[in-house]
């Protein structure tokens, strides 16, 4: 018996050397495999904006840029490279990390927020710029984030509160209830939603005090969708669109009421013979060429509207370049991989493990689907000429980095999804 060698118990037999690769393993480094459908969607949606980016602003970049047609395309260029880097990174990312993000996302948007008012305007009279030296950005489009990333952390941390009925035990609550006579109970609910709504509202008055109109209506759309995903009462909806109704009839018979360029805008936009040379001259040339695109368009950089009548054609404009020159089918074939994209985004928020991603998830997708509706409204005249970008099209550096970020965080979701990997 001595002789017989000594059986190691279960417990103490040497891990296999998978198991202590995984072992070693930060902790904030995400495990699983992330949805290729959605990442394919991003790709494509970014290579055709780059090919349409270029098309659309050569005369431009020519002409206003000291004879390099390329300006615009290099720049964004390297941006999407960047970015890409950024997106596949942040996506590696265990997103339960965001959390801890989403704490502090408020505070720091609403300093930038203040900060570019105090600094001077860096174009006219548009506060809406954070300048060092060459490099620029727009906390507008932090805030958009912040706001998606606030509501999905609080949302699910406060659930139980928001859906329950439990009555609110606050001194204000009981404040309300002694001056109505017992009469008003006021629940968890209206709370949550009073704290979370003023988040909002207040994030949309920095920014529409930055002559930002189009980003104001954004954010409150945001802010909006993601109530109704966090499941606040339906009723409270109902009252939010009636009130919506009214202000918007308000502003449109009266739109002297807001900063004068808007009221301008909003005049242009019902006069259809306001000021064609003036107020109209983009929005009119978005139309002649959307018009001239026909059923399959003048053909891949052969637009007329982009030689110096649209103004800004690799901005706000750039999908009339698209119209005139892809057609109706390519705009078509363009509107419909942003819905799959918007869709796929919230197929990986159905499946996410829980609420704080699905709520993240949904919310970054929906906000790039309202951005671009609101772009195609604007160019189409369906909407007044307030200035939106159109995502992944659009010059604008750091908005796409912002962006391609967004889509590794919705990567980082799908990586602990319960959906099957393609």
């Amino acid at each position: 018996m001595a002789n017989e060698a000594v059986r190691k118990p279960k417990g103490a037999q040497a891990k296999p050397k998978a198991q202590k690769k995984a072992s070693k393993r930060p902790d904030w480094l995400a495990v699983g495999s992330f949805d290729l459908p959605f990442l394919i969607l991003t790709l494509v949606i970014l290579t055709i904006g780059l090919v349409m980016l270029f098309s659309a602003s050569y005369t431009d970049a020519y002409y206003n840029r000291h004879g390099d047609s390329a300006f615009y395309f290099k720049r964004q260029l390297i941006f999407a490279v960047v970015g890409i880097a950024a997106m596949l990174g942040v996506s590696k990312i265990k997103y339960d990390y965001f959390r801890i993000a989403a704490v502090f996302a408020m505070p720091v948007t609403w300093v930038l927020l203040i900060i570019v008012l105090i600094i001077p305007p860096y174009f006219k009279d548009f506060h809406r710029w954070i300048y060092i030296g060459n490099f620029t950005f727009q906390p507008s489009e932090i805030a958009k984030l912040a706001i998606v990333m606030v509501c999905a952390w609080a949302f699910e941390k406060n659930r139980k509160k928001i859906i329950g009925k439990t009555e609110n035990k606050s001194a204000f609550s009981k404040l309300v209830s002694d001056l109505s006579g017992g009469r008003i109970v006021v629940y968890d609910s209206f709370v949550q939603l009073v704290i979370y709504g003023g988040i909002i509202i207040i994030t949309a008055g920095l920014i529409y005090l930055e002559n930002h109109v189009s980003g104001t209506l954004l954010l409150l759309a945001i802010g909006v969708v993601m109530l109704f995903l966090g499941e606040f009462k339906k009723h409270w909806f109902i009252i939010i669109a009636v009130v919506a109704v009214v202000g918007i009839i308000f502003v449109i018979t009266n739109p002297s009421i807001l900063e004068k360029y808007a009221g301008a805008r909003i005049t242009a936009w019902l006069d259809k013979d306001y000021q064609p040379l003036g107020a109209r001259w983009q929005t009119n040339n978005s139309l002649y060429a959307i018009g001239s695109g026909g059923l399959f368009g003048v053909g891949l950089g052969n637009s007329k509207q982009k030689h110096l009548y649209v103004s800004e054609p690799q901005n706000d404009f750039i999908f009339s370049i698209v119209c005139e020159e892809l057609g109706f089918v390519g705009a078509v074939i363009i509107i419909a991989l942003f819905a799959l994209l918007v869709w796929r985004g919230v197929v990986i928020g159905i499946h996410a493990k829980d609420r704080f991603g699905a709520l993240l998830s949904m919310g970054i997708v929906f906000q790039v689907g309202l951005q671009t509706a609101l772009n195609i409204g604007v160019v189409t005249d369906t909407l007044p000429n307030t200035g939106i970008s159109l995502p992944f099209f659009s010059y604008g550096g750091t908005s796409l980095l912002m962006l391609l970020g967004e889509m590794g965080m919705v990567l980082a979701v799908s990586r602990y999804s319960r959906l099957k990997k393609s």
